[in-house]
């Protein structure tokens, strides 16, 4: 399990920190300064990660005109560091596609899947590496294996044979982590990203070792708008438990949102147990019933885009219903159609299921946890020490049980039993990228039919994403007992008759 709180975290959040108080407090005279002084104040007198002070700043600059929502520079001609900034100085600026962003200066051109004989190699006798291998590709040199990269096909079996575990499989971390085998090579050996097949999950983000990779953000036209002082609701996903510390309770986060500046603060889960119910009534009317095989959920954007991306003959079998999400910020906007509805949540693909032409989104601003703390940071509030408010109430502990895997299955199933007790149920659900491709694998050939199936793209469901800052298993922890405390376990079977189109 990744570890969170490392320095490519820590750099992310000195860097929303200070894009959150451009938005906060830069006048339209004063902006351009402010935005080039932004790297300088991010790294001073020497160079703590990388070879030269210069480099260290190259990268934040181009992190900082992620944050900005701006695209990189090119690296073959001169572009300044605030140009087409006066695209993003606005409240109101929405994900431009590639969100995922490799920063070729911070890239380390790791070595992609390659076997490499350590000195740990003892040139024994028997040389079992060079019996396994098919090609002839290893050889004693000095006394030593060798493997000629010319001829090796990448099988693993010499690795597998070596008794003294001396032959290392190199691969790029953010490679191993992608599972749709987005990660490629530019000409100069750095990641690339094939824009084709990524479905935006963030995966690849969190585990490179060298904060290579990066999405872009809103944080400042949120500071922005939040500084106007206008009307502006956040919606927050029930993955929100534990993230910004033990002593933070739901009382005390509605606080620190409140002094933020947002008006009020709605659950998501709001939204996931009107899906929990709407998926229920739909698997009870079109799967059981033999009209559609099967039911892919939908509230995981990656798993949706991965699904349409490699699997385009099951889109009649994506689930319509709309996802949370969009459920809570079409209930938001019904009570208060003038106000800006801003999604709070672990998931980087969510920013862009708010702008797909598709499906109106109703939500005008996606940000992480993570770049919550940069909003924190930046009007230096602490959120353990405010005093608590009024408490989050407006959901179930089945609509907060999505914020894990399993959780989503487990509560459409719970309502299938509770409401539809005569439905056989049937129900199946995936965690990362690569089982669910799997899941989708045997659900094309008919191995799945009759089943609800849920998808997560993260490892752990949404508790696991990439946006987070608790380690997965402290979070999913802290969810169980909220999730125990919660007055009401299952959703009404009234909030099958919310119209919110």
């Amino acid at each position: 399990m990744r570890t969170l709180d490392t320095p490519v975290k820590q750099i992310r959040r000195k860097i929303f920190g200070e894009v959150a108080k451009l938005g906060f407090e830069s006048t339209d005279d004063s902006l351009i300064h402010d935005i080039e002084a932004v790297p300088y104040n991010i790294v001073q007198e020497r160079a703590q990660y990388r070879e030269s002070i210069y480099r260290e700043r190259a990268v934040a600059s181009e992190r900082v005109r992620l944050a900005m929502g701006l695209s990189l520079r090119p690296e073959n001609k001169a572009v300044h560091l605030t140009a087409g900034v006066e695209a993003s100085n606005i409240d109101e600026k929405y994900y431009e596609p590639p969100l995922m962003q490799v920063i070729p200066s911070a890239c380390s051109a790791c070595p992609s899947n390659m076997y490499e004989v350590s000195n740990m190699c003892r040139g024994c006798v028997a040389h079992p590496c060079m019996q396994a291998c098919p090609k002839g590709a290893i050889s004693m040199v000095d006394g030593k294996s060798h493997i000629d990269q010319a001829k090796c096909v990448k099988c693993g079996k010499c690795k597998s044979v070596c008794p003294y575990d001396a032959i290392a499989h190199k691969e790029r971390p953010c490679e191993r982590a992608c599972g749709v085998k987005a990660i490629g090579s530019d000409e100069q050996g750095r990641a690339q990203i094939d824009d084709k097949k990524c479905v935006s999950c963030g995966m690849c983000m969190v585990s490179c070792p060298f904060g290579a990779i990066s999405d872009k953000s809103q944080i400042f036209q949120l500071a922005h708008a939040l500084r106007e002082g206008n009307e502006i609701i956040a919606e927050v996903a029930p993955a929100y438990i534990s993230q910004f510390g033990d002593a933070v309770t739901p009382g005390k986060f509605h606080a620190a949102l409140t002094a933020l500046g947002f008006t009020n603060v709605y659950e998501v889960a709001l939204g996931a147990d009107i899906g929990a119910i709407s998926e229920a009534h739909h698997y009870a009317k079109e799967v059981a019933t033999g009209n559609l095989p099967f039911l892919l959920t939908s509230c995981c954007p990656s798993w949706s885009m991965l699904a349409k991306k490699q699997f385009p003959a099951m889109i009649d079998n994506i689930s319509r219903e709309l996802t949370p999400m969009v459920a809570t910020a079409r209930s938001i906007k019904k009570e208060h159609p003038n106000a800006k509805v801003v999604f709070i949540g672990p998931c980087a693909a969510k920013k862009l299921e708010a702008i797909r032409s598709s499906v109106r989104s109703d939500v005008d601003f996606v940000i992480t946890f993570e770049e919550l703390w940069g909003l924190f940071d930046a009007k230096e509030i602490d959120p353990a020490a405010v005093e608590a408010s009024s408490s989050l109430h407006d959901a179930t502990a089945a609509g907060r049980g999505y914020a894990v895997a399993g959780g989503v299955a487990g509560a459409i199933e719970a309502c299938l039993k509770e409401y539809y007790p005569d439905v056989p149920v049937h129900i199946e659900h995936a965690e990362s990228l690569a089982e669910c491709k799997k899941m989708l694998t045997l659900a094309k050939v008919g191995k799945l039919n009759g089943c609800m199936i849920e998808g997560m793209a993260c490892p752990g469901g949404c508790m696991g994403g990439a946006g987070t800052n608790a380690p997965y298993a402290k979070a999913a922890k802290a969810l169980k007992g909220y999730l125990a405390s919660s007055t009401e376990k299952l959703p009404s079977k009234e909030l099958e008759e919310i119209e919110l189109n």
